[in-house]
């Protein structure tokens, strides 16, 4: 195994490892890291679990300013002759359907209907992709069923990054010396220049705010450049760097799931409410006839608490019975509670109904069940159709109002 560079403030008994591929540490990790960064991996890539903020102030910029993510997720090519067909093998969604400079949310599923993978597929010609994943094997998946088709199946070697807040539209716009404004549509992408150099940006996020992504050329970036401008650019927006925790907040109040941790390869789509991203009119994709003998009722559902922040693995019972365990969960600034995901044994109607949470046999604490999102159910926030440049660029700061 390749020796990882001496590079600053890298402990190694602070990393926490969530995937078994390739350790790639971010190239721009030094230009936040400091004794306190705590770091995980996803998708091969390491990525800041923690870096020493202040939780609740970086949620609080992130909703009511702007706060800049160092993600993890990884881009793959796809492009060739084939590559339509290819893809609609893969993937729940028609993918000619998508306009060159388009995105949508997708799945893949296994040959049991199972949910294997989930991310945000960009077409970026008329014969080439980016399918942008979170995490897993994804790779050997490709390979594996792409004998028949002649398709080209590669690394871009881009790193992502995301700036997600009310002043995003702003930040960028600056960033882009005003290429990128507020006609860039939701799920929109393309090709900008930031301080001299190209890079993709696609108006999308992981955040439920109006936010936007920016995915490096490989060797083609100067990556501290970039970081350098996209920190000038936010300076007098209030950005700020945050690691993942504030995004996992504003994850669960919105609903996004995140794909291996709140569902796995042993769900349907439907059974996590993500039903509506299968094509109703697609005639065959992997997983296309065990998904219309499977169960379609949600067992995935939200849970809100008092005191008692839930941990993933807690479980939701009865006082008798456990009746499914918490996959992730946070306390909100906003809500003055605990939030978070409850994956069901059984699909059956909960919202509403109370129950404990914690040790079957010792667990008093009690949680209502919840639908998902928290807030926001239409998703207005990031789908914003009329955005004013203007008013991203004037916004007051909110003060601490809950989920107005």
């Amino acid at each position: 195994m390749m020796s990882m560079p001496e590079l600053p403030f890298l402990k190694f008994d602070a990393v926490h490892s969530v995937y078994t591929g390739s350790k790639a540490l971010s190239p721009f990790h030094e230009c936040y890291a400091n004794k306190d960064t705590i770091l995980r991996l996803a998708a091969g890539r390491f990525f800041a679990h923690y870096n020493g903020e202040d939780i609740e102030e970086a949620y609080w910029a992130l909703r009511n300013r702007a706060a800049l993510f160092d993600v993890p997720e990884r881009p793959v090519e796809l492009s060739g002759p084939d590559v339509i067909g290819f893809l609609d093998q893969i993937f729940t969604r028609q993918s000619d359907h998508l306009k060159v400079g388009s995105g949508h949310y997708t799945l893949a599923c296994n040959y049991n209907g199972g949910l294997f993978m989930d991310g945000i597929l960009f077409r970026l010609g008329e014969k080439k992709f980016w399918f942008v994943h979170p995490d897993g094997d994804l790779d050997t998946w490709f390979l594996a069923h792409s004998h028949n088709y002649n398709v080209s199946i590669s690394d871009p070697q881009s790193r992502v990054l995301q700036v997600q807040g009310p002043k995003s539209l702003a930040i960028i716009n600056t960033a882009t010396n005003g290429s990128v404004d507020q006609t860039m549509g939701y799920f929109k992408a393309g090709i900008f220049t930031i301080g001299g150099q190209s890079v993709l940006i696609s108006r999308t996020g992981w955040t439920g705010e109006l936010g936007y992504e920016i995915y490096t050329l490989g060797q083609n970036t100067d990556y501290k450049r970039l970081w350098k401008e996209l920190i000038h650019s936010g300076k007098k927006y209030g950005m700020v760097f945050s690691s993942m925790q504030a995004m996992n907040i504003r994850r669960i109040e919105a609903g996004i799931l995140d794909s291996g941790s709140d569902f796995d390869a042993s769900m349907a789509p439907g059974e996590a409410g993500l039903h509506r991203f299968v094509d109703k009119n697609k005639k065959y994709f992997i997983g296309h006839e065990a998904i219309n003998k499977r169960n379609k009722d949600k067992r995935i559902h939200g849970v809100l608490t008092g005191g008692y922040i839930p941990k993933s693995g807690d479980l939701v019972h009865d006082g008798k019975n456990a009746l499914g365990y918490v996959t992730t969960g946070a306390y909100s600034p906003a809500f003055e509670a605990g939030i978070g995901y409850v994956r069901f044994n059984i699909a059956e109607d909960r919202i509403g109904k109370n129950y404990y949470i914690g040790a079957l046999e010792s667990s008093k604490n009690n949680c209502t069940i919840v639908a998902l999102p928290f807030y926001d159910k239409n998703k207005k926030k990031p789908k914003m159709a009329n955005l004013d440049l203007k008013e991203s660029i004037t916004l007051d700061i909110i003060q601490k109002s809950g989920m107005n």
